[in-house]
């Protein structure tokens, strides 16, 4: 994989990490960000060892959205062609957002992209795109009243005020909230729960419930169907999985 300037990759059994890295600039987005993280998005999705992603950032903050400077000089523009949101939707597999301190506009945006969102107590999520006088492009609009609510989603759309990591989770915006220094070791425990399951199944939820989300009740259950005829018909008895049945672990 490349020599990366502002993200970081690990790779693990299973899965891989990428971090923000311009912790002096609390991950602020640069296209030079963007550019490196499709990148290694598609490096990971071209590799069959790894299944699961975590996303998170370096130093304090998850991702403070667009670069201020960046965009005093050339305006949201500058990162006309790119999407990080869909880079996540596309990928062939769950994304796990790890997320502390600010998570704030475009990187909210990126947040609510991934599959499941682990919180530390530090987080609190801010969209300033109308106080900025910018629209949402990478999905905050369609993505956060399906998670929130309409109206819940309109209050933090307009007013730009701060939800932290407690009322997040009250309102069913992220799966856990943790202690900072817990962030990444229940992020790494999510990703093994899923990485215990049948091999590809995370993948094809992953697919069924996203393909699922723009349909009718009876598109979306037409839908469950051919994919369910597709992919358990594929399994033979024997490729079954049972002995993870009737155990859990609490995170």
């Amino acid at each position: 994989m490349e020599d990366f300037k502002t993200i970081e990759v690990e790779r693990e059994k299973g899965l891989a990490l990428i971090a923000f890295n311009r912790p002096d600039s609390m991950n602020s987005i640069i296209p030079q960000m963007l550019h490196e993280f499709e990148v290694a998005m598609a490096h990971l999705a071209e590799d069959p060892d790894i299944e699961v992603v975590i996303l998170t950032g370096r130093g304090r903050n998850f991702c403070a959205g667009l670069d201020v400077g960046m965009l005093k000089a050339e305006g949201a523009g500058a990162v006309t062609g790119y999407n990080p949101s869909q880079t996540i939707a596309d990928w062939p597999g769950p994304v796990i957002a790890a997320v502390q301190g600010a998570v704030a506009t475009g990187g909210f945006e990126i947040t609510v992209a991934c599959d499941i969102i682990i919180a530390a107590e530090s987080a609190r999520f801010v969209d300033t795109h109308s106080r900025v006088g910018l629209l949402p492009g990478w999905g905050l609009s369609a993505r956060l009243h399906r998670a929130i609510g309409v109206y819940r989603a309109k209050e933090l759309e307009m007013t730009g005020r701060p939800l932290h990591a407690r009322e997040a989770s009250d309102w069913g915006l992220v799966n856990r909230v943790v202690p900072d220094r817990d962030l990444l070791g229940a992020a790494r425990a999510m990703a093994h729960m899923i990485l215990a399951g049948a091999p590809g199944m995370a993948k094809s939820t992953k697919e069924l419930i996203d393909g699922n989300s723009m349909r009718t009740l009876e598109e979306a259950l037409a839908f469950e169907r051919q994919m369910a005829e597709q992919v358990n018909l594929r399994n033979a008895p024997g490729d079954l999985q049972f002995g993870h049945v009737g155990t859990s672990k609490k995170l």
